[in-house]
């Protein structure tokens, strides 16, 4: 099969189960939140100098990220696709890659501007990209039903993309600035 296939030109998608929506709908705006953060990971992997843990784990972030689009494009009440839903166990391994970091790096004080180097930098875009997909999710919920750990999920890997961002950042030798 080919990329083209036309189904999209009037401005509906199809989900996962064959329903239709329009591409403007809240549940697009999530999953492609979720897509654009995604992105920014493999432009983030294509940077030097990056340690091989932190590589790991974003490429683990991608691969589950691309669980968290097919949840998202899997309505709660049409799991006919019988998509595997992000669970407890999912956030729980981003909880301990921030209990690492958090031990590795020193304690904030103040609010630091998103800067520092460039893969700092692009962690930190990441992190606001994650936070508006939660933004998203959120919104969806209050339509209709989703899976509830997306959002405590989403909600911790914009926290450990905030710490990586510090972490790269310190590895580059980048000074934080703070406000």
């Amino acid at each position: 099969m080919g990329i083209v296939t036309k189904t999209g030109d009037k401005g509906t998608t199809g989900l996962y189960g064959g329903k239709r929506v329009s591409k403007g709908s809240v549940r697009l705006h999530a999953y492609g939140s979720v897509d654009e953060l995604n992105a920014i990971l493999g432009v983030i992997l294509a940077e030097e100098g990056l340690s091989e843990n932190l590589r790991d784990q974003l490429i683990e972030t991608q691969r589950f990220l691309f669980r968290v689009g097919a949840d998202l494009a899997t309505p709660e009440v049409d799991n006919a696709a019988k998509v595997k839903r992000i669970e407890a166990a999912d956030t729980e391994r981003v909880e301990k890659w921030i209990a690492i970091l958090e031990l590795t790096l020193p304690p904030l004080t103040r609010f630091i501007l998103p800067s520092g180097s460039r893969a700092g930098s692009l962690l930190h875009q990441a992190r606001t990209v994650c936070r508006r997909a939660e933004r998203w999710v959120a919104t969806l919920g209050e339509q209709e039903q989703v899976n509830g750990e997306l959002l405590i999920c989403l909600n911790r890997l914009s926290d450990y993309l905030f710490l990586a961002a510090r972490a790269a950042n310190r590895a580059a030798g980048a000074e934080e600035m703070e406000v």
